[in-house]
């Protein structure tokens, strides 16, 4: 419940005390002067009921200390500690000398009370100050990821599927606790009588077990007892189903997206350059002034490339811009992606993207192929056609096999076959080949070198959530609080930004662009 602000307000001695005591260059006095906090309030007391409940803690002050955590690495207790003896801290909290602090456990409430949707809200407030001051532009984006390693530790099969049997009976037990217990000294009987086994017998045993307290642990939603207990209860029990039927899927060797641990069910493994356990931090930044214009958290395993249009779309949806270019590395050199960010209809993205290598196949490449109108004929450049025999892998394009009997008296088959033995050549027709031609053109353009040497900005972003915040390490579990994490890592280190454009003087700290033309007018040109 919202009510009068209870922390007492700095009396004029105090302020002038804070205002001796504090130096004028620190960053949290030019924060304070640079920033109006206030514009947030409408956010954060939207997350809050105006007559019922508890008394709240003024959720701007909240806010506050959260900054202050992220901004000097501190845990919520320490935060806490910090406040009660730093007269900074106290300065840019707004507290008196008199004033209580929250307990630290008020800040975990907090988080779980505004929830990633309104923080992103925050920080789209923040970044439409930025754009009032005329900071930021939308002529390029640049867009990279890293990676987040799991606050978990990463049990054995054996010790998931335990992990799992139990938290199916924690959810359980408010609904059916005797046949919990039945299952409970099955557990342990089915352990001392394996005690002795092989670890592969020991996980049949207790897979078995699994499927035989599913068996009967999922007639329980549809039971009165449950429509009857507490919401709590009814989603605990649903999470808990979930995880339980994953973890045996996930034993086929075919399965993929493996879940890891029953503490995090989001976090995946994935491979940033080597494997690791966790998460995807993925972030969008203006180019001429270095801040932060989108920030998401993906699984490990996530797709970091088709992100982009999340990213986009959020700013515009946000701000109402329209984003002119967007810049990513490699990983964003495939057609669906392509096609989405450049589509004229869609976001109409200049899209700057190293390309892969042309793959080698024969002398004559696909594009010497000429497909029919309506997709089904392919036709060689020696005149032979070839009708479509099956989709490619993962439905990217149509694969063509041209007859033996073609091939085998055809003129120019020493220079559509590189190796004598092949009998016939087959030919993978791409749906997006336009958009891969487009992209290797835009490559050897002047504006393509401009633009990927400004690259390496985003690289440094990177680096400084990692090195300065500690963004490589998750301190919560489940996606949305890691992603709740990486929005308030980011909104501090765009106030970072903000205060040091402010130092230099906000009509020069902005890189102006390299050319006095938009990207779309320097390809226009160069074509």
């Amino acid at each position: 419940m919202l009510k009068a602000d209870e922390l007492v307000p700095l009396t004029p001695v105090e302020q002038e005390l804070y205002t001796q005591l504090v130096p004028a260059d620190h960053f949290l006095r030019r924060l304070l002067a640079m920033i109006d906090c206030e514009r947030f309030r409408p956010v954060l007391e939207a997350c809050y009921c105006g007559d019922q409940g508890r008394p709240a803690v003024d959720p701007v002050c909240m806010l506050k200390l959260e900054i202050v955590s992220r901004h000097y690495n501190l845990s919520d207790r320490e935060v806490m500690a910090q406040t009660q003896v730093n007269v900074a801290f106290r300065l840019f909290v707004g507290l008196s000398l008199r004033s209580p602090l929250p307990h630290h456990t008020s800040l975990t409430h907090f988080r779980d009370r505004v929830g990633a949707e309104q923080l992103q809200e925050i920080f789209h407030t923040l970044l439409g100050q930025a754009r009032e001051l005329g900071l930021v532009r939308d002529r390029l984006r640049l867009k990279d990821a890293t990676h987040i390693i799991a606050n978990i530790a990463i049990p054995s099969t054996l010790q998931l599927v335990a992990d799992t049997r139990e938290q199916l009976l924690a959810a359980l037990r408010p609904l059916a606790a005797a046949q919990v217990e039945q299952e409970q000294q099955r557990a342990e009987a089915i352990r001392q009588a394996s005690a002795d086994l092989k670890d592969e017998e020991r996980l049949v045993r207790r897979v078995a077990h699994l499927q035989a307290m599913l068996a009967w642990a999922d007639e329980v939603p549809g039971q009165e007892r449950f429509h009857q207990a507490a919401a709590a209860v009814q989603e605990q029990l649903r999470q808990a189903l979930g995880v339980a039927h994953k973890v045996l899927a996930d034993r086929d060797p075919q399965a993929q997206d493996k879940l890891l641990s029953v503490h995090d069910p989001d976090a995946r493994r994935g491979k940033h350059g080597a494997y690791y356990e966790g998460y995807l931090l993925d972030v969008a930044m203006d180019a001429d002034s270095e801040l932060i214009t989108g920030v998401n958290v993906l699984p490990a395993n996530g797709n970091e490339a088709a992100d982009a249009t999340h990213l986009i779309r959020q700013e515009e949806q946000a701000h109402g811009n329209d984003v002119e270019a967007i810049s990513i590395d490699g990983a964003g050199f495939r057609g669906t992606l392509l096609r989405e960010l450049t589509d004229p209809q869609g976001l109409n993205l200049e899209v700057f993207v190293p390309p892969s290598p042309q793959p080698v196949d024969g002398p004559f490449q696909p594009e010497q192929f000429t497909l029919s109108a309506d997709g089904a004929t392919l036709t060689c450049p020696a005149g032979q056609t070839a009708t479509c025999r099956n989709k490619a892998f993962d439905n990217v394009g149509r694969r063509f096999i041209f007859a033996e009997s073609a091939c085998g008296n055809c003129p120019l088959r020493q220079q559509c076959l590189a190796n004598p033995a092949v009998k016939q050549r087959t030919v993978l027709k791409n749906f997006y080949e336009a958009e891969y031609r487009a992209a290797r053109a835009k490559a050897q353009t002047a504006a393509y070198a401009e633009v990927r040497r400004q690259h390496p900005r985003i690289e440094r972003k990177l680096a400084e959530l990692v090195c300065r915040h500690n963004a490589r390490h998750a301190r919560y579990r489940g996606r949305d609080r890691v992603l709740r994490q990486g929005i308030l890592t980011a909104l501090v280190v765009n106030l970072k930004r903000l205060v040091r454009l402010a130092t230099a003087g906000l009509a020069h700290a902005v890189s102006p662009p390299p050319t006095t033309v938009t990207v779309r007018a320097e390809l226009a040109a160069a074509g």
